[in-house]
């Protein structure tokens, strides 16, 4: 795992954007629990940022149409559908690590994530 980013930099119920030089941006995501979730950063309905919804539990509001999608697995719930691009984190000692491997080679098409 690559890509560093101390835990304390993701806001409690809230984001931040990881840029990446080949794909569109990766969302990471810190609930109340103090879990950290990395999806990319495009809704499955519209491609809205996921970056601006509200956090909530394991999901995230999109701020455009408000689906609610699942944190741990990047899925819309029901009665909405699709999945957007889930990247694996790891946190050691405060710090979020996200797999280099992973960030270059998943969802690199502008519209990755999107119905």
């Amino acid at each position: 795992m690559e890509n560093h980013l101390p835990v304390e930099d993701i806001p409690v119920l809230g984001s931040r954007r990881v840029a990446r030089t080949n794909g569109p941006e990766v969302a990471l995501f810190r609930n109340a629990e103090g879990e950290v979730f990395a999806l990319l950063d495009r809704c499955p309905h519209k491609g809205g940022p996921l970056s601006q919804g509200i956090v909530f539990g394991r999901s995230v509001a999109c701020p455009l149409h408000n689906w609610t999608i699942g944190l741990d697995d990047g899925c819309a719930r029901a009665p909405d559908e699709g999945c957007t691009t889930r990247f694996a984190v790891k946190v050691e000692a405060g710090v979020v690590s996200l797999d280099v491997d992973e960030l270059n080679s998943l969802a690199l098409h502008p519209t990755a994530g999107v119905a």
